[in-house]
């Protein structure tokens, strides 16, 4: 017998997932890609939408509908060697190697560090980041708690600052569209399509998946297929709100081109934006906004990432795993946002498109009766094309790491696979490889996962 839930209960629980996904990075990137496509604003938006927005829920959707038990049981699907070493990489890839260092990083650099003598900027962010792992350390010693941390207290106060920002927007506007620049003059939906990538959140979806799981059933909810339609019905409530936010920002990006010029940055325009309102009331409040949002995001990866590890590594306790991840981000965040990114970004590359085809094929996986051999010709295939968009990335920024050998694949890959030239190279090896692996002979169908 399915048990009753109430509307409340899928509100809180989808404004918890809501406030886990939506960082500092969720903020900057439509507001900047607003400047950018002026008046191409509405194929812009819709193509960041279907990025940005569906393929988080339909990574929130695999782990509800398929009934895994985390991200290593889902990527086991594949093999179970790989699922422990897909989601080790994932988590530490969004855990403390990239993600959680970077949620202490992008507030200071964006809220603070414009007023910091530059000769001082090292000592204020060790300073800032290790106030910020302590308050985050805090919030994430008890899992349980997550839902009344993120979903009753942090998330609100974040909304209610950011919509005071945007309603004065809406009510005063800067300005009337530009003309688009770039690629979203002719290419706005794909270019949009594009830039929701950025987000990173097909990736946080496959990290927090398991922890909605867990928040359901921490509200006495025990029947699966109850499970299953609270995971859905709280992710429609959490990525709703994320798409009428992320329009809300674009446009307020879009018009404010005329009254404060364009910048390179969408931490910079978004400080502009505060400041053209408020004066210098703006940089608190836009410090208030970005330290929230990275907060919350911040608790939400440290709480996903010490259950893991401490699935993996049960000796070590959960708290154990908290205080480790807090110390590795802290000693992280202070290298400094830029070689974060330089380091971690060709990591992502590689990992993003093996997860976007996972989600896809958890989703579809009743149609292939769940074939083993279908996950892992799709997979392999996608790796043999994603490992050549992680070089290229590392190479783009560190040219000693160039290799003869990568070089001349690439350089095949370039000219024979098509989209390889927009990054999109891997779907029809990704596609060739689930055909192989559903015509693969199986013996007794031992194949198939039950």
């Amino acid at each position: 017998m399915q048990q009753k839930i109430s509307f409340s209960t899928y509100a809180v629980i989808g404004t918890m997932l809501f406030g886990m996904f939506f960082g500092a990075g969720n903020l900057i990137f439509p507001i900047q890609m607003g400047q950018l496509a002026g008046t191409n604003f509405w194929p812009a938006l819709i193509g960041f939408l279907v990025t940005a927005i569906g393929l988080p829920f339909m990574g929130i959707l695999a782990f509800g509908l398929s009934g895994s038990n985390g991200l290593r049981d889902l990527a086991g699907r594949v093999h179970p060697v790989f699922g422990v070493v897909f989601a080790m990489a994932l988590y530490l890839t969004i855990g403390p190697f990239f993600a959680i260092p970077r949620t202490a990083t992008v507030p200071f650099v964006v809220g603070f560090e414009p007023f910091i003598n530059p000769e001082h900027t090292a000592l204020y962010l060790g300073l800032f980041s290790f106030l910020f792992f302590a308050i985050v350390y805090y919030f994430s010693l008890n899992p349980a708690k997550i839902i009344d941390y993120i979903g009753k207290y942090l998330t609100p106060a974040f909304l209610a600052f950011l919509f005071f920002l945007i309603i004065v927007a809406l009510v005063k506007p800067m300005g009337s569209f530009d003309k688009p620049t770039g690629d979203y003059s002719g290419l706005a939906f794909i270019t949009g399509f594009k830039e929701g990538y950025n987000t990173m959140d097909a990736l946080a979806s496959l990290a927090f998946g398991i922890v909605v799981i867990n928040a359901i059933k921490g509200q006495g909810i025990t029947d699966t297929k109850t499970i299953a339609k609270a995971t859905w019905k709280s992710g429609i409530f959490a990525m709703a709100l994320m798409m009428l936010i992320y329009g809300l920002i674009t446009y307020m990006g879009a018009s404010s081109v005329s009254a404060i010029g364009t910048f390179d940055n969408g931490g910079l325009i978004f400080a502009k934006v505060a400041q053209h309102y408020f004066g210098s009331f703006g940089a608190i409040l836009l410090a208030i906004i970005i330290v929230l949002a990275c907060l919350k995001t911040s608790i939400g990866l440290i709480t996903s990432c010490s259950e893991f590890f401490n699935s993996v590594f049960p000796k070590v306790s959960y708290k154990m795993f908290v205080l480790i991840l807090c110390l590795v981000s802290f000693i992280i965040a202070n290298f400094g946002l830029n070689n974060i990114i330089q380091y971690a970004v060709p990591v992502l590359m590689l990992l993003y498109p093996l997860a976007i085809v996972l989600i896809l094929l958890a989703l579809c996986s009743p149609l292939f009766k769940h074939k083993q051999s279908v996950y892992a010709a799709s997979m392999f295939l996608t790796f043999c094309v994603s490992f050549f968009d992680g070089y290229s990335t590392l190479a783009g920024s560190l040219p000693g790491a160039t290799n003869s050998l990568f070089e001349s694949i690439k350089a095949a890959y370039m000219e024979y696979l098509p989209l390889y030239d927009i990054g999109l190279g891997w779907i029809l090896p990704a596609l060739a490889g689930a055909m192989i692996g559903y015509v693969w002979p199986t013996s007794s169908n031992k194949a198939a996962i039950n």
